[in-house]
């Protein structure tokens, strides 16, 4: 038995409303970047970029429109247990907010909470480099045949 299924995207202004939403404005770019950065020389200091032989680096923040939730996308690579190095990070929350409070105080009348996100895009992007290998080394064992 065969179902067809239409799906149709009615654009009205509630949906409108909802993908205005969805983009982030200027102010939250900036912030953003700026707490990118920020948190980057934090976690160098801290140790945290250069563990156990593999590398974390701050991929992107995403803030809320009101600048108070701020989520922080990490990218790990040759890291074992990536859930047990958020954790690690999580453990030390409160010092690593003390420290960016003391830099970015100035520029943000609150610090906004931390939220730490595992990025993934990077395995992504090798499983997808293997599979095109993978593609590649079948297309030319077919062209030798």
């Amino acid at each position: 038995m065969r179902v067809q299924v239409n799906v149709h995207l009615i654009f009205s202004r509630q949906n409108l409303k909802f993908y205005k939403i969805m983009q982030e404005s200027k102010r939250q770019k900036q912030v953003g970047q700026l707490l990118q950065k920020e948190l980057s020389d934090i976690f160098q200091r801290m140790g945290f970029n250069i563990l156990e032989g593999g590398m974390i680096s701050i991929s992107s923040v995403r803030l809320t429109p009101d600048l108070l939730e701020a989520r922080v996308y990490l990218s790990m690579f040759q890291i074992k247990d990536p859930a047990a190095m958020i954790l690690r990070i999580k453990e030390r929350m409160g010092e690593i907010r003390k420290d960016l409070g003391n830099r970015v105080g100035k520029q943000l009348r609150r610090i906004p909470e931390l939220s730490f996100f595992l990025d993934d895009t990077l395995e992504y992007v090798f499983k997808m480099d293997e599979l095109f290998k993978k593609i590649k080394e079948d297309d030319e064992g077919k062209e030798n045949k």
